[in-house]
């Protein structure tokens, strides 16, 4: 428990109505979407970085743990605050500071929600690609945190690539910046990817610089229905090499799918095996020639179905089955456990094939679906944790996974970051002097452990 004179003192540098320490509020932000729960003893809502920076000495001086948290919607238990200590929630820094067209560069603060940015860009003409499943709620700090991806990864990459430059401060309260808003700069060490994805656990982040792009002028959205999962895996691969280039690639597989029908009101009847979304995005002459290219792919293929959608409201039936993979598949079982491992594209089969064996052999319901254009396979088990026997099962079936993914030269996770939930399967992935280097960069950064103490490892 924080002692009252810290509580006092932030009071007095923050201000009273921006300090909190009831139950609602430790309760509130005690727990992400893995629905892991650990009470901090305070909650800080600044709204500025003269807020961040202040409660940050504060807490250095007390040697008091800090958990940075954005909208808390976070899948590998990032923003839980498992030593207690102060919670800075960045929800009131939500400002889009400056968008600048001569130069594609915006400067936001960390508590902006990605589909805000997105939308302010469109409206100017441009465009920022990074699209996590959550962006009409996670937030663009968050999504720096863990390096989030998305459904345009395949071809626009994570949001690493985007971002120019960080400002923020050391666990002392100490400002630094990362990075230049220049889009080439070599000069010192590359701080800057080394804060992405670093989970909160070596500095704080207060204001962030991006990159942005040309609108692209034209899309055309399409699904292909596949009667086997397997043809649909070998679609993907065929895909990434016909030199189409889309901008998504994304796969569901039929429990997915009949889980989203449910969730959405539809039938079932004709759900299929499996289904790629492809969106194929560019000027209109170059997106033309590849929709055709595209469309004698398809004439060649054993397909169910094929659509593309011509409306904007097919455009968004379409969107709207694959984002409500999510919360469809929570109610097929009390619990699902939602890893976002990756393998080589080359794997993509191979890795469906063996997930789906591994499930019938252990009796498990494993639904699979995801970014598959880049690799990037959402596996989730589903649970009932109240059966010990049907846990152990899937402790197992992770176990397994997580190897076999080490195997074929993937990684354990793509872009929901290790945290918590993938802190025991590290060592599958790095050596022990690997492993090493991370314990002496975190220590460089932060010798007391004081900024997001228990992540990663």
């Amino acid at each position: 428990m924080i002692d009252r004179k810290i509580k006092k003192e932030l009071q007095k540098s923050i201000g009273k109505d921006r300090v909190f320490s009831d139950q609602e509020y430790l309760l509130a932000y005690s727990y992400d979407a893995t629905g892991i729960q650990h009470w901090p003893d305070i909650v800080v809502l600044p709204e500025d970085e003269g807020d961040v920076q202040r409660i940050l000495e504060i807490a250095y001086r007390y040697k008091v743990p800090v958990t940075p948290r954005g909208a808390g919607v976070g899948l590998s238990g990032g923003s839980v605050p498992l030593e207690k200590g102060v919670l800075i929630c960045f929800s009131r820094m939500n400002k889009i500071l400056h968008i600048d067209r001569e130069s594609f560069t915006a400067v936001v603060e960390p508590g902006v929600v990605t589909f805000d940015l997105q939308t302010a860009c469109e409206e100017m003409g441009l465009f920022y690609p990074p699209d996590p499943a959550s962006l009409k709620t996670s937030t663009i700090g968050g999504n720096v945190a863990e390096n989030a991806g998305g459904l345009r990864c395949f071809k626009y990459g994570v949001t690493g690539g985007y971002v120019l430059a960080l400002e923020g401060f050391l666990v002392d309260g100490t400002k630094i910046k990362a990075g230049s808003p220049c889009v080439k700069d070599v000069a010192g060490y590359d701080v800057k990817s080394l804060l992405i994805g670093s989970e909160g656990t070596l500095a704080v982040i207060s204001k962030i610089y991006l990159k942005l792009i040309p609108l692209p002028e034209a899309r055309v959205l399409c699904r292909v229905d596949f009667a086997s999962l397997p043809e649909g895996a070998l679609f993907i691969n065929e895909m990434i090499n016909s030199g189409i280039q889309p901008a998504v690639l994304e796969f569901m597989d039929r429990s997915s799918i009949v889980a989203s029908y449910k969730y959405m009101g539809l039938s079932v009847e004709d759900a299929p095996e499996a289904i790629v979304l492809i969106e194929i995005d560019g000027n209109g002459i170059d997106v033309t020639a590849r929709k055709e290219k595209f469309l004698e792919l398809v004439g060649r293929k054993s397909i169910s179905d094929f659509q593309v959608a011509e409306t904007n409201a097919e455009k968004e039936l379409l969107w709207s089955l694959r984002r409500n993979i999510s919360p469809a598949i929570s109610k097929i079982k009390p619990k699902k456990i939602n890893e976002d491992i990756v393998v080589p594209t080359g794997k993509i089969p191979e890795a469906v094939d063996y997930i789906k064996g591994l499930g019938r052999r252990l009796n498990l319901e494993i639904v699979l679906f995801g970014h598959f254009g880049d690799g990037n396979i959402h596996t989730n088990v589903l649970v009932d944790p109240d059966d010990p026997a049907e846990m152990k099962r899937a402790e197992e079936a992770l176990d397994l996974i997580f190897k076999y993914v080490v195997s074929v030269n993937g990684s354990i996770t793509g872009e929901h970051g290790v945290g918590i939930t993938k802190r025991a399967f590290l060592p599958y992935q790095f050596n022990e002097a690997e492993i090493g280097i991370f314990r002496n960069i975190k220590k460089a950064f932060d010798p007391f452990n004081l900024l997001n103490p228990g992540k990663i490892f």
